[in-house]
């Protein structure tokens, strides 16, 4: 049912674009990051999701949102579509499809630990599990989060005593406001970028309890939340230490290549074992693999497992 055209997944069965990756007539987003979500004519979501591509499309008055809740199934044809939660950030959403021959699921983007800011994740059974697999190499393996939650909160502390500024560079949603919601319950105070701000609105508004920012009269004692890039570099007055909030933190070099003094292995996707966990909780006939490593296949292979990666032009039929 599921075949990949033009970067992107279609059902064509339905007339149907999964996180498509330019603009179409009729998509579903499964989440509101730029590698998933674009402004298409009739967009199919989550209400978070279209809340936050609400504040993030620039010309959002061109696109019609298609909420649906979790679990709250809708008929399209002779198909039963599904969203429920994948844990990812606010509003990410799993797509079930059932019809005559079958179930598939597509995860998109999808953790299975815990989140402060995000919807905890479901598994359902499926025939066919459409998987993302960005960290499919045995090396990711995240440590525990209350673990990398300890260090995040020491690393804070251990600046601000010693007369530093703690700034911690996280993508504007979602880990932004895991960050904000870490640092808040340690009773650290923080400092926002204003695309974190302008997010962290939208999750309080979705009913998330996120810390209050300190105002810019404030001289010291904050840590501070910035998007990565060299553009959103922290003004130049004190004394700062720095940190990069990723899942590749795993990488011996991700504290160069990021140019940082520490990196925390903080991640919204599924790291290699979590990989592995999902596929034996679907217990599906079938894995199809996208948005990662195509290696992964031959690793499912290996374990016996019917894998393979959705290439370009490939489709699957079983519907």
């Amino acid at each position: 049912m599921f075949a990949k055209r033009d970067a992107s997944l279609y059902l064509p069965a339905i007339d149907l674009w999964v996180d498509a990756s330019r603009r179409r007539e009729r998509s579903y987003v499964s989440h509101a990051h730029s590698d998933h979500a674009r402004e298409h004519d009739v967009v199919i979501c989550t209400p978070e999701t279209a809340a936050l591509c609400a504040v993030r499309f620039r010309s959002r008055k061109r696109t019609v949102f298609e909420t649906h809740r979790f679990n709250e199934p809708w008929e399209t044809g002779e198909y039963r579509l599904t969203l429920f939660a994948a844990g990812h950030v606010l509003g990410s959403a799993q797509l079930l499809v059932e019809g005559a021959s079958g179930r598939h699921v597509y995860t998109g983007d999808f953790k299975l630990t815990a989140s402060r800011t995000a919807e905890a994740t479901e598994i359902k059974a499926a025939d066919v599990l459409v998987m993302e697999c960005t960290f499919g190499s045995p090396q990711y393996i995240f440590p525990p989060r209350e673990q990398v939650e300890a260090e995040i909160v020491g690393f804070a502390r251990a600046a601000l005593e010693d007369g530093a500024r703690p700034v911690f560079y996280a993508y504007s949603l979602g880990k932004a406001q895991e960050a904000m919601a870490i640092l808040g319950a340690a009773g650290i105070s923080i400092r926002v970028h204003s695309a974190v701000a302008k997010i962290a609105a939208v999750y309080r508004a979705c009913g998330v309890a996120l810390p209050e920012e300190v105002g810019d009269d404030a001289a010291s004692g904050y840590a501070e939340i910035r998007p990565p890039g060299r553009s959103n570099a922290p003004p130049g007055e004190g004394r700062t230490r720095t940190a990069m909030l990723t899942g590749w933190a795993i990488d011996r070099s991700a504290r160069y290549r990021y140019g940082v003094d520490r990196t925390f292995a903080l991640s919204d996707h599924a790291d290699y074992p979590s990989l592995l966990r999902t596929i034996e909780l679907v217990q599906p006939r079938k894995v199809l693999l996208v948005h990662g490593r195509d290696d992964f296949t031959h690793r499912l292979r290996r374990l016996g497992i019917d894998a393979e990666y959705l290439e370009e032009h490939a489709q699957l039929s079983l519907f």
